[in-house]
């Protein structure tokens, strides 16, 4: 992405008064609530000192049809996970009438599930780590025997890396698997990839997507875990990431391709691994990225001097309803 494209494309200027009234939606019911509190406070604060009508809105303490009554004009969805990210509040506020940032329910539907996402990606050619959804009474030497270690246990349909292990010897698989499935009963085994960590926010829909800068995450030995996402100082942040220009370049093209392959719009973050031989491999991608003061969409954004409240204003003036051009 060129600085250039820091500046908001024409149709993007349109005072605040244009926006009327904006709901924040953070909190939910959702293992993340903690964080989409603090990204929508976030996105709040962003929204009312650009004069922007903006209220709070948790769906966990009003149910959504309350949005009609409170006369919103427009909705920016600051929920991480299930019930928020997942195309569950998508459908419903396609259904009130009310345009909203991001994905729609589809896209989010499909990508909350990280072994949906990687079918799409494998089916479209894309590099994602070897992986299967666990089956239900698995034994460790059935997964050994299919991914061989080391191997990484996730939940399915979970974010932040809750539930999630990666594991080194046999005797580890167990606890891994009990862990993943206190999340979710829908288990994703995945070859570990030994490299840098890397991720690509993108911003826009189909052929008009373009990549932010890439981000290099250095965790606390290589552990980017909730805590080391969230609460500590640790972890380094390397934006852009110090890779030469072809890298880069193939970083970049490898996650537009993943994003346009799941039908993301507005906005989204796509997260690699970069293995010894400069391969990237496909992890996972977010419709709805953390918009805290440690979030890596608005560090992205900052490198090609888009500041975090111009991002914020850019995605809010892209809310749509994505269904009623299908009716």
């Amino acid at each position: 992405m060129t600085e250039q494209s820091a500046t908001p494309p024409p149709g993007r200027t349109q005072p605040a008064c244009a926006l009327g009234e904006v709901a924040v939606l953070m909190g939910g019911q959702s293992a993340e609530r903690e964080i989409s509190l603090r990204s929508g406070a976030g996105v709040l604060k962003a929204l009312e000192e650009q004069g922007i009508k903006a209220q709070a809105f948790d769906p966990a303490k009003q149910g959504l049809d309350a949005l009609k009554l409170l006369g919103i004009d427009r909705v920016f969805i600051a929920l991480h996970g299930r019930f928020g990210e997942d195309g569950t509040v998508q459908g419903a506020l396609e259904l009130l009438g009310i345009p909203y940032t991001g994905s729609g329910v589809q896209a989010s539907a499909i990508a909350i599930d990280k072994i949906r996402t990687k079918q799409i990606w494998s089916c479209s050619g894309l590099p994602t780590p070897p992986s299967l959804q666990v089956p239900e009474g698995a034994v460790a030497s059935m997964l050994i025997d299919k991914l061989g270690l080391p191997m990484v246990i996730k939940p399915a349909r979970e974010g932040s890396t809750l539930g999630l292990s990666k594991v080194y010897e046999a005797g580890e698989l167990e606890p891994a698997l009990a862990l993943a499935r206190a999340s979710d009963p829908l288990v994703l085994a995945e070859r570990l990839i030994a490299g840098r960590e890397l991720t690509v926010a993108v911003l826009g829909e189909g052929d008009q997507a373009e990549a932010l800068p890439i981000v290099e995450i250095r965790a606390p030995q290589g552990n980017y875990d909730y805590q080391n996402k969230y609460f500590t100082e640790d972890t380094e942040y390397l934006c852009p990431a110090p890779l030469d220009a072809e890298v880069t370049a193939k970083v970049q093209a490898i996650a537009l391709a993943a994003y346009r392959a799941i039908g993301c719009s507005g906005w989204g973050r796509v997260d690699l691994m970069l293995d010894e031989a400069m391969q990237p491999w496909l992890l996972e991608v977010n419709t709805s990225p953390g918009m805290t003061d440690h979030s890596l969409v608005p560090m992205a954004a900052r490198a090609v001097g888009m500041s975090y409240a111009s991002l914020v204003l850019r995605l809010l003036h892209e809310a749509t309803l994505k269904l009623r051009g299908l009716v």
